[in-house]
This record gives structure tokens, C-alpha cells and sequence, in this order.
């Protein structure tokens, strides 16, 4: 029998160092060594290749051509890459009670219908499996349940009955006799891990493990384990809200900036082919310090409402709170409008939410977000219909963006009529939608909230004098 080999694992990189540090020498992050001992295999345990493996040119590698198994929701094929690739290993995250066992019972429910899925839980018991399959109508005989934790009898499991989707609930709970440490340390995670990859890798059958989250968002165990999947998911959404994004974090075989939309009911998720429909349909009446913005996940447009509150404060302590945005983006916005607006915040509380859930990490909502801190201030709601599309930069001037005209043919599909864009766009102007060229912040501004002599009011009130 081989000697273990005792090292230690940085669970924010993966990175390996033979002794234990406060801080690992890769990444520098701090208290993050866990011993890791694994079992060296020795020469005649290995399996000996019948040939050996031999270079081969790129222009004479076999294609394989075999389609992708196609669920019957878009939204999971779109943050897939087009469907479930036969020999992936994918990666579910999310915090308690999100619904990542609801959305992969529906997604077994629905390959059950033209193959066979083996459903491994390592949490629940069978009948637990079976009553939550009852809630979400996937009671379908081509699922099969297995309750159980070892990992040789799972991967035994899936080389007999050769499934066409297998799920692993959840991969913190799979343990190796043959390796040291209790479920859920870094020792069993990473290795289970690693052999579930080789066998569906050998049999090309896909599997979906389903991975716990920390405290701070991230998947629980070594980093390295996203580094061995090939696709990582997160599903986010508050459990007191309807929506739920799935988003795609990481994935070899399509884009990694993908979202899919679900919406939970009382028969648990449904697919939202509309995100933008939902979203402006949450929208209130027009008031002060709310904008439509269009962001872009992936190759998908979406309408999302940005609302923004300044509260004057009397107390030396001001607040600065953001969801969905980042906080430091709103800062650097608050500094722009304060140096090129002639506006102040210092003795002002600044509030900043994204209706629905989204949360939106590109600059093109930064113009949004400025004319919705001004609108709040100067308590006047946006105009009805429109949408606000730019980058600011630090002088103040508006930047375009990318894909501009994808964000305004969604504009106008759900029918707004103004948009206010950065001058010198090339983007087509669609039918119904009047565009709005800006230069600079106070130039959108003096747009989006006209004087009353520009906004006509006092027009007719001079030509009776006149008359």
C-alpha cells in the first residue's frame, strides 16, 4: 500500500504548498491552507494503455458531430450553450432554498421524457426525491433515485445504467472510503470531483453536481473544482422575490456571460422568455428617481428599472447603498455629477436599487443611474417612455457603448418612444423611437429635464399675448 502524502490546499486558488502558512504562498490570501492527504497509486495499479498515445495533426482529428441533448426550455439551452453536451461535468451553485434541486428536477423531468436520468441524493431520501417530483408534476419513470454517498457506488451506478443525464445533489455530501476527511472537506470534494470528470469524460454521459455557497457568494470547497468543471452556474434571486437568474460564470463549450430568466411559482419554476416584459411589468407609475436602462447579458438585451433616493442628513455620517450596482460605481457617478452638474451630496444619504433582482455590471447604465440621482434631487420624474443608454467617463463626456442597436429595437418593441444615446452613434434608428444625440452629462441633463421655456409651456401663453 502507497504511504499518503500530506499537503496543503489554498481553497481560494487550488494552489498546493508542502508545509502550512498563515498565508498561501500563490494567491496571498490569508488562513486559507487546509491539509489535503491523498494516496499515491503505484506503477502496477495503474491501467496500462492498450497503444500508446500518439500526436495528431489538427486538420485530421475526428469532429464529432453528435447533437446536444436540447431541454425543452430555452432559457436553460440559451446559459448552457445550446443544450447539455454529452461528457460535461456542470457545476450548480446558489444559497440555501434558491431552487437549484427545483430547476434540476425540472430539467431531469424534461431529458426523462426521451432518455434516462439517475438522480443521486446525497441530502434527501428517496421519498423526500419523490414528493418534491410530485409538487413539480415531473413524476416521469425514466428518473431514477439513488440515496447515496459513497463515491464508488454512485460511479458504479452510472457506468451500469448508462443515463443520458446524471445528478449529483449535492457533491459536499459524496465521500471517497479511500481518502481521508469528512464530507464536504477539501480533500473529498476535490477528488470526487476529479473522478467524476474521468468517468463522464470515459462514457460520455454528462453530469450535473449541484455545489453549496459560502457566506460570500462563492461555491463552497477548493476553487480549484471550478477549475475542473467545465461549466459553472450560479442560480441567484431573493427567496421573497418571484425572479431567478441563472447565470453563467464559466462554460467551455458556449459564452460565459449568459443569464437565464425563471420565474417561482406555487408548481415551482417556469422559464421567462421575456425578461424585459417581466421586469417593466414590476415598473410603478412614473416618479422621481426612476429610469429604464437597457444592460446587456450575453447577446440578450434587457429593459431593467434603476431607482435612486437622496435623503438630505443632518449628521455627520452619510450612507451610500447600492444593490444590485456596484457601490464604487456609484461614487465615481456622485463625483461627476458634483464636479461637472455643479450639484452637491455631501450632507445627502444616496440609495441605489435594480428593480427585480438584476444586478447590472457593465458602464452602459452609468448615464441611467446619474439622471435618476438628479431627477430624485430635483424631485421631477423622467419623461414617460424613455430609456437612457451611455458610459460616463471622468470629464464628464457620455461614451458609447456596444451593441447599440440590439438595445434599441428592444426599447421600441416594448414601446418607449425616446432614447437618449451618445452623439456619434452609428446605431439604426428603429420606427417609433425618437433618439436623442448627447455629448456630456449636462447635455443629457438639460434633455432629459427641459426648462420650461424649452418645453413649450409658456409658447401658447406668448402668442396670446401677441394676438
Amino acid at each position: 500500500m502507497a504511504k499518503p502524502t500530506i499537503t496543503f490546499v489554498c481553497t481560494e486558488c487550488g494552489g498546493e504548498s508542502l508545509r502550512w502558512a498563515g498565508q498561501c504562498p500563490h494567491c496571498r490570501a490569508w488562513n486559507t491552507l487546509q491539509e489535503f492527504q491523498v494516496r499515491k497509486a503505484t506503477k502496477a495499479a495503474r491501467p496500462k494503455a492498450v497503444q500508446p498515445a500518439r500526436a495528431v495533426a489538427l486538420t485530421e482529428m475526428a469532429v464529432d458531430d453528435a447533437p446536444r441533448l436540447r431541454l425543452a426550455w430555452g432559457e436553460l439551452n440559451r446559459v448552457l450553450g445550446g443544450g447539455i453536451v454529452g461528457g460535461s461535468l456542470v457545476l450548480f451553485g446558489g444559497e440555501p432554498g434558491v431552487g437549484k434541486s427545483t430547476l434540476l428536477m425540472h430539467a431531469a423531468a424534461q431529458v426523462a421524457r426521451v432518455g434516462k436520468v439517475l438522480y443521486v441524493s446525497g441530502e434527501e431520501s428517496g421519498q423526500q426525491v419523490r414528493m418534491r417530483a410530485q409538487r413539480l408534476d415531473a413524476m416521469e419513470p425514466g428518473i431514477l433515485v439513488l440515496a447515496e454517498n459513497d463515491l464508488e457506488t454512485i460511479c458504479e451506478a452510472i457506468q451500469s445504467e448508462r443515463p443520458h443525464l446524471a445528478i449529483i445533489d449535492s457533491i459536499q455530501t459524496v465521500t471517497d472510503a479511500g481518502l481521508e476527511g469528512s464530507a464536504g472537506s477539501v480533500t473529498q470534494v476535490r477528488e470526487s470531483a476529479a473522478r467524476l470528470m474521468r468517468l463522464a469524460k470515459e462514457i460520455g454521459v454528462p453530469v450535473f453536481l449541484v455545489g453549496h455557497v459560502t457566506k460570500d457568494g462563492s461555491i463552497a470547497g477548493p476553487r480549484v473544482l471550478e477549475h475542473i468543471v467545465d461549466t459553472v452556474l450560479y442560480l441567484e434571486g431573493d427567496r421573497r422575490q418571484e425572479l431567478r437568474l441563472l447565470r453563467a460564470t464559466k462554460n467551455r463549450f458556449g459564452s460565459a456571460e449568459e443569464i437565464g430568466v425563471f420565474a417561482m411559482g406555487e408548481r415551482g419554476l417556469e422559464e421567462v422568455p421575456d425578461p424585459s416584459a417581466a421586469l417593466l411589468a414590476t415598473a410603478g407609475p412614473a416618479a422621481p428617481g426612476t429610469v429604464i436602462v437597457a444592460a446587456l447579458e450575453g447577446t440578450r438585451p434587457l429593459l431593467v428599472e434603476v431607482q435612486s433616493l437622496v435623503n438630505n442628513n443632518e449628521h455627520a455620517m452619510v450612507r451610500r447603498v447600492a444593490n444590485g450596482i456596484d457601490v464604487n460605481r456609484v461614487h465615481m457617478i456622485l463625483a461627476i455629477l458634483e464636479k461637472r452638474v455643479n450639484m452637491r451630496f455631501a450632507q445627502s444619504d444616496v440609495f441605489v436599487s435594480v428593480a427585480g433582482g438584476i444586478r447590472i455590471t457593465e458602464p452602459a447604465a452609468d448615464l441611467g443611474l446619474a439622471l435618476s440621482i438628479v431627477s430624485n434631487e430635483r424631485n421631477r420624474p423622467m419623461p414617460d417612455g424613455l430609456i437612457v443608454i451611455g458610459e460616463l467617463g471622468l470629464s464628464g463626456e457620455v461614451r458609447r457603448v456596444g451593441h447599440l442597436d440590439r438595445r434599441l429595437q428592444e426599447a421600441a418593441r416594448h414601446g418607449l418612444t425616446r432614447a437618449l444615446i451618445p452623439a456619434g452613434s452609428r446605431a439604426g434608428r428603429p420606427a417609433g423611437l425618437e433618439v436623442v444625440e448627447v455629448r456630456s452629462v449636462a447635455e443629457a441633463v438639460s434633455a432629459a429635464f427641459p426648462s420650461p421655456i424649452q418645453s413649450g409651456l409658456f409658447i401658447k401663453e406668448t402668442r396670446f399675448t401677441v394676438s
